[in-house]
């Protein structure tokens, strides 16, 4: 079956300063692209040479993968260290002549806190010899900022389809990458296993398999170097390196405090009360098996039209 999804391009925003940002933008809760915002001297000088030189010969963990969709599901994928100078120099290659898995191998990088178990990732923490190069668009309260993480990625390289749970900004500083992107609406037809999609390829999804997917709209764009994408929370997002690129992404808290889990440092853990909901409906998943089938599936269908009439909103795309 011949797979041809409408693409629904994300708008374009040229001279956005934080109160346009604010009061056009971001109350529409949608993806757009940022464009033409001055990032600084990264954009100029974050070539190979001057990388290695500033990352010089810190350790860093990475992802190395034998194919360029990486699936976080089924872990298709290492982890290996490599001091940053030797993983820069190796991540801009197309072929390797050292390699761990084969000489085709794609890494990617995504930064972490000194201990990821207590420490978030901040690019001014782990590598402020490169992050004074770069200005931080300053559209949110700096006492809400979370984290800033630094990635680089192989070129051809594809992650996974996921949300998360904050707003953030994905600054895209050297390279270009694609991005497609699925409304919070549509997670019903993305066949979730906790915050990522099963579905790998979504450029030739298997519909035998994942028949829903074809209902899911699709949003996309085209990141060229210095753009930036806003992504508002709960918003799907898969990408993919087209070239090897270099990128930050800025995550803060736009709800209270006491909405995120505390013990999370990467981000992606749902909201302590939503997490508390799911244990319950589980458990009263569970007690629904204690009923005959005739009746497990008639209380079924009443808790969903319960679900459905207390929760679901009518003007959240």
């Amino acid at each position: 079956m011949d797979f041809k999804p409408e693409r629904i391009p994300v708008p374009k925003y040229t001279d956005v300063n934080k109160q346009r940002f604010l009061q056009e933008i971001y109350p529409l809760r949608k993806p757009v692209v940022l464009q033409d915002l001055d990032l600084g001297v990264c954009r100029t000088q974050w070539t190979l040479d001057y990388m290695s030189r500033k990352g010089g010969g810190k350790e860093v963990k990475i992802h190395v993968s034998e194919v360029p969709q990486m699936d976080f599901i089924k872990k298709n994928f290492i982890y290996r260290s490599l001091t940053f100078d030797v993983f820069v120099r190796r991540a801009a290659e197309d072929k390797h002549t050292d390699f761990f898995i084969s000489p085709d191998e794609k890494y990617y990088l995504r930064s972490l806190g000194e201990d990821p178990r207590k420490d978030i990732a901040d690019i001014r923490k782990q590598f402020p010899e490169l992050a004074a190069d770069i200005k931080i668009p300053e559209f949110f309260d700096e006492n809400n900022f979370f984290s800033s993480v630094f990635r680089i990625s192989s070129p051809g390289l594809q992650l996974w389809t996921h949300y998360d749970v904050m707003d953030n900004l994905l600054i895209q500083v050297t390279g270009r990458k694609r991005v497609v992107l699925y409304s919070p609406r549509d997670a019903p037809y993305l066949y979730l296993s906790g915050d990522k999609s099963e579905v790998l390829d979504v450029d030739n999804p298997d519909l035998s398999k994942y028949p829903l997917f074809s209902r899911a709209r699709r949003y996309e764009c085209i990141l060229e170097a210095g753009d930036v994408l806003f992504i508002p929370a709960l918003w799907f997002h898969n990408t993919v390196a087209e070239e090897f690129g270099v990128g930050v992404n800025v995550f803060w808290k736009h709800l209270p405090s006491e909405f995120y889990d505390k013990t999370d440092t990467y981000g992606n853990k749902d909201p302590t009360a939503a997490s508390r909901a799911v244990q319950i409906l589980d458990r009263a998943l569970k007690t629904l098996d204690e009923l005959p089938e005739e009746y497990k599936d008639f209380y079924a269908r009443k808790m969903v039209l319960r679900i459905k009439a207390k929760a679901y909103s009518t003007n959240f795309e």
